[in-house]
């Protein structure tokens, strides 16, 4: 896993020559790297569901409700020459989420990680009431205002679940950093009943033309992004544990696509409309497929059931929404693979139907609100 500083150096030594120098001595000292790689767990006290996910400044491990969590002792690998604390081994109790301090070996550079262990299954009531800010604190300049930008979360029985999005990513491409306004995906006042979530597709700019990525859609889904450079659509990990077989999703929204499509080769293209995207996708997680991306959430062998509509309409007014599951080449759940947490949800929403492909118009704009996903047992 590499952090945010890592990419953003990559990115300067191809955007900048006059800084390869430079750049090449802070890839030569290592020492400076204060993060978590991968965490070690005792086979004889815990067995994750799936791969853990390691972000920036966290590290979710999923497990089953019966799991004891009140004394685990972790293990992390970090990146060379680093320290942990607490030390590798410390027994903790993870019913709640547990913080740990991460100092590179020159001892200039530290990061919190917040460790959690999640049981609960994904919510299945969605109003976008909860947003925070993401605060960046630049390690090359710690002095230096911090990048924002929101992430939206919920919470069930006392356990807080945070919504993907692209904005780590577009932060990157960003001229606004500071400007939560500036991203993709943000919170609105004026939902169907008080807030709700405002999905805007924004370009890239001149660094992500030179990705390929000229457009950002906004988007948001059940899982989580963590970036990866050399394949954006990658970036994207759809799903989390759901156990129980999912029947309709529901909501409420307002599109409005932009005025001029764009393909990912930057050809404006006048034959083409944009349309916005509300989907849900129920697969079954296995060693070689650990979770969906943007280059696979629709077309994946281990997809069980999709609910997706075929088109989306433009409209200024609140529009309900209704989409059955429906299963994929006369799929079936097993029984004992959903009690296990062996089957993942994913909710998917974003601006431009071909984001993932980095295809769309620049202010296509999409308002989705009170999204519900209605299961089996629940009528």
């Amino acid at each position: 896993m590499k952090s945010l500083r890592q990419w953003l150096m990559a990115i300067t030594l191809m955007s900048s020559a006059s800084m390869v120098l430079s750049s090449c001595i802070r890839d030569e000292a290592l020492n400076a790297e204060a993060d978590i790689t991968s965490i070690i767990l005792d086979s004889t006290q815990i067995k994750p569901i799936g791969e853990p996910v390691i972000t920036n400044d966290e590290v979710k491990v999923y497990v089953n409700g019966w799991d004891d969590l009140t004394k685990l002792s972790p293990s992390f690998t970090l990146t060379p020459g680093a320290t942990i604390d607490p030390a590798n081994g410390t027994v903790r109790d993870f019913t709640q989420p547990q913080t740990y301090t991460v100092t590179s070996e020159d001892g200039n550079w530290s990061k919190k990680y917040t460790v959690s262990f999640l049981s609960n299954d994904v919510p299945t009531d969605f109003s976008f009431e909860n947003v925070r800010q993401y605060k960046y604190v630049d390690e090359w300049d710690p002095e230096a205002d911090s990048l924002f930008y929101q992430i939206f979360y919920d919470t069930i029985d006392g356990t807080t679940t945070d919504w993907g999005s692209g904005n780590a990513g577009f932060m990157i491409t960003d001229d606004d950093k500071n400007n939560p306004a500036s991203y993709p995906t943000q919170q609105s006042d004026n939902g169907y009943k008080g807030k709700c979530v405002k999905l805007e597709t924004k370009s890239t700019g001149a660094l992500g033309k030179m990705f390929g990525a000229p457009i950002a859609a906004g988007n948001l889904f059940i899982g989580d992004f963590v970036l990866d450079i050399s394949s954006p659509a990658k970036s994207t990990h759809f799903g989390r544990p759901f156990r129980k077989e999912p029947l309709v999703l529901t909501g409420w929204y307002k599109y409005k696509a932009g005025s001029v499509f764009t393909d990912k080769n930057m050809n404006e293209l006048k034959d083409r409309h944009d349309s916005c995207d509300i989907y849900a996708v129920m697969y079954e997680a296995t060693d070689d497929v650990p979770y969906l991306d943007g280059t696979n959430i629709k077309t994946s062998k281990n997809i069980v059931s999709i609910a997706e509509a075929k088109e989306w309409k433009e409209t200024d007014n609140w529009t309900f929404f209704l989409i059955p599951f429906k299963a994929v080449n006369g799929k079936t759940f097993d029984a004992a693979k959903l009690a296990s947490g062996k089957y993942r949800l994913a909710i998917v929403m974003s601006s431009s139907r071909h984001g993932a492909d980095f295809e769309g118009a620049v202010g296509s704009t999409l308002y989705v609100d009170e999204v519900h996903v209605y299961s089996k047992g629940d009528f």
